[in-house]
């Protein structure tokens, strides 16, 4: 007899959590029945869940509009986290993107100075990889994190060719063809590499921004040239881009407003 391992969620506690992230990126209070309606609970399930959490100090409501807010009791949960090495705090995700992908995931931290940085690696076990020295140099206008970094900023046509320019590439792509994969990266999150930065190495990437649109990290997977199709390198750039995304609402405080 087998014993079936199988996560099974509690709708409670997703419905819960489902009302803190809504709260959460609203940047606002909200009111029972708004909530409700954005969350697709009936407003008798949402209204009991909000008082729950307001009794345990996790929201705030105000008497007066019967409105909600995050309450000061949710800095119990987020007082550990502060002041955290961004490594410490995204080591299970990238380490899960690299092992669920068999791939190497690096974490660089891009500076006022448009350099990247290598600050962490984290890669699955018993694979080929290509090995980069921590602390390692980039213009932060290369590769595949050069794309997505244009990208992010939104940079017009000459701002990124000068970019481009600053490279050295050991295989050019040619400006055209880097302007095209930017625009591409503004729609999709991510950008790959084809072996122009370095021969014979295939990476995607993705760049979280603070809460100022200003990009502070990058996470890309290098892989050598044939390792990998192009499916599930594409696989491999979707989860990167949504870990971004993760980073900007948790590690930075964007909302979706931001």
């Amino acid at each position: 007899m087998t014993r079936d391992h199988t996560p099974k969620p509690v709708p409670a506690v997703q419905n819960a959590v489902l009302i803190l992230r809504l709260l959460a990126g609203a940047g606002r209070p909200l009111g029972a029945t708004q909530i409700a309606r954005e969350t697709g609970l009936n407003v008798s399930s949402a209204f009991n869940i909000l008082q729950t959490l307001s009794h345990e100090g996790l929201l705030h409501v105000n008497a007066e509009t019967k409105t909600y807010s995050i309450g000061m009791g949710m800095m119990a949960f987020a007082v550990p986290l502060l002041g955290a090495n961004p490594s410490d705090l995204l080591r299970p995700v990238l380490s899960a993107i690299a092992e669920e992908n068999r791939v190497v995931v690096a974490l660089w931290h891009i500076t006022a100075e448009e350099r990247m940085v290598l600050i962490d690696s984290f890669a699955a076990p018993n694979i080929v990889q290509v090995v980069i020295a921590r602390n390692r140099r980039l213009p932060v206008f290369a590769g595949a994190l050069g794309r997505a970094y244009a990208a992010r900023l939104r940079l017009d046509e000459a701002a990124a060719r000068k970019g481009y320019e600053s490279v050295r590439w050991q295989n050019p792509p040619g400006f055209e063809a880097y302007w095209n994969d930017v625009l591409a990266a503004q729609q999709t999150g991510y950008a790959r590499d084809r072996g122009q930065l370095f021969i014979g190495l295939d990476s995607v990437a993705a760049v979280a921004c603070d809460a100022n649109g200003v990009p502070r990290l990058g996470m890309s997977s290098i892989t050598i040239a044939g390792q990998h199709d192009v499916e599930p390198l594409s696989k491999v750039a979707k989860a990167l881009a949504a870990a971004a995304r993760q980073v900007e609402c948790c590690v930075f405080g964007q909302t979706s407003e931001s």
